[in-house]
């Protein structure tokens, strides 16, 4: 089986998961490593504050500076999110916003493989695999692409739950808890990847499809990757 072939399978994804905004950093950060039907890895921890974390923002996240206070800095995890660029794509559920964060950190990983053409090497965060733009590609409908309302859509709900019990710290059982959310998206990815019509995508064809510029996903695409 030649790469361009390779399953999704044989390949570990690193689903991410960043609270935070330029203003404060990444303030908690979640990682789940999904390879084939399995969780391998999970991590998370809360980092401190670059800037000031705003009352409406703990409203959403439930972190606070009195939370935060002690914590280690988010650049002191470079090596762990280095290897994971080299070891695996990213993915996200709606990538952009943790590709900014990422590269507000560091602008550039080390050079890595590029997944999505296959025999190259890259400096690039991305593409990555973004579960945002996957989704309403293949379930166009009422309910949109917020990460709650597809996990209770997918009915994947009991079973983050108990992911969450056994990975999750106490007190970060929910929604905008990184860890929660990266492994609801890590679910969501792998509900739709275990769908008989998707059972053998890609690495390549499913960041090709997480792009939505024509000419980016042109840029992408080699050969017939699906």
């Amino acid at each position: 089986m030649s790469f361009l072939d390779q399953s999704w399978t044989e390949t570990s994804i690193h689903f991410i998961d960043f609270e935070g905004n330029a203003v404060s950093g990444i303030i908690e950060f979640g990682v789940v490593t999904l390879r084939g039907s399995e969780i391998t890895a999970t991590r998370t921890r809360l980092c401190a504050a670059v800037g000031k974390v705003r009352p409406e923002e703990t409203a959403v996240h439930g972190l606070d500076a009195p939370t935060l206070a002690g914590a280690a800095p988010f650049k002191d995890e470079w090596d762990y999110f280095a290897d994971l660029r080299a070891t695996g794509p990213l993915a996200a559920h709606f990538a952009q916003a943790e590709n900014h964060l990422l590269k507000s950190a560091w602008a550039y990983p080390r050079n890595a493989p590029d997944f999505a053409r296959p025999g190259r090497t890259a400096t690039e965060w991305g593409p990555w695999i973004d579960t945002g733009r996957l989704y309403p590609q293949f379930f166009p409908g009422p309910a949109g692409a917020k990460l709650a309302d597809l996990v209770r859509e997918a009915g994947l709900q009991v079973a983050l739950d108990d992911q969450a019990e056994r990975h999750c710290p106490a007190g970060r059982r929910q929604y905008h808890a990184a860890l929660y959310d990266a492994l609801a998206g890590a679910l969501l990815l792998r509900a739709l990847l275990q769908r008989p019509e998707l059972a053998a995508a890609t690495i390549p064809w499913l960041l090709q499809m997480s792009t939505l510029d024509g000419d980016k996903r042109d840029a992408l695409q080699q050969g017939d990757l699906f």
